[in-house]
């Protein structure tokens, strides 16, 4: 089965490096795409399916934004299930300072550059691996500056109140981004932050063999 991995705003699939997935399972990574003038998340959503192959059966697991577009993904087809990851499902749990935000426009005039100078700084002293610094660093600031001023701006005014079955939502107590007390996850991971899929990969591994449905067995063919 195929487990279809979306990643976080001007991320990719680097963010995924040490996950592992159960036997019968292969990873297949959706890759961000130029969004259009003026596009919605679940306008944006509909175009990303295009990358998916929907004959199969197949799960989402998105992480940050990548889970707010599995949620979008996941009401227009019909993944076996959606696992979200510091992540929301609902329009409702984005913190009250981001609905303010968007209402003074500001998703479309902070400088993406910014936000990247600010994210690389909080991740070099948080991240405590050589290894996971360097995959960060790299990873924000090849971040198309494009993408990500839209992204902010779609995710301030995103709006959802649909929650698609199944849904898993494994978020981190300590998650700075979306805080725990403003959403409502089927798992936690104690005092975790918003990039503990790359700082505690063996809880999420541990999570995931046991919330990803069983792949079916694929028959070999019979020899003649």
């Amino acid at each position: 089965m195929t487990a279809y991995f979306i990643s976080g705003i001007g991320a990719d699939y680097r963010m995924f490096t040490h996950i592992r997935l159960p036997e019968g399972y292969r990873a297949s990574y959706i890759h961000w795409i130029p969004p259009q003038t003026n596009e919605t998340l679940g306008a944006y959503a509909s175009r990303l399916i295009a990358q998916m192959d929907i004959s199969e059966p197949f799960v989402l697991i998105g992480l940050s934004l990548g889970g707010i577009m599995a949620i979008e993904i996941a009401k227009r087809i019909s993944p076996q299930s959606t696992i979200i990851i510091s992540s929301i499902p609902l329009s409702a749990h984005l913190p009250p300072y981001f609905r303010v935000a968007g209402k003074l426009g500001l998703g479309k005039i902070i400088p993406a550059t910014l936000l990247k100078a600010a994210t690389s700084v909080k991740h070099f002293l948080t991240m405590k691996t050589p290894a996971n610094r360097k995959i960060i660093q790299s990873v924000i600031w090849s971040g198309d500056d494009d993408f990500i001023r839209w992204a902010l701006n779609a995710v301030l005014e995103w709006e959802n109140a649909e929650i698609p079955s199944p849904l898993y939502h494994v978020h981190g107590t300590r998650d700075e981004v979306f805080p725990i007390n403003f959403t409502h996850p089927t798992h936690i991971i104690p005092k975790a932050g918003h990039m503990f899929l790359l700082s505690r990969p063996e809880e999420v591994n541990n999570l995931l063999r046991l919330l990803l449905p069983i792949a079916p067995i694929q028959n070999s063919p019979a020899s003649a």
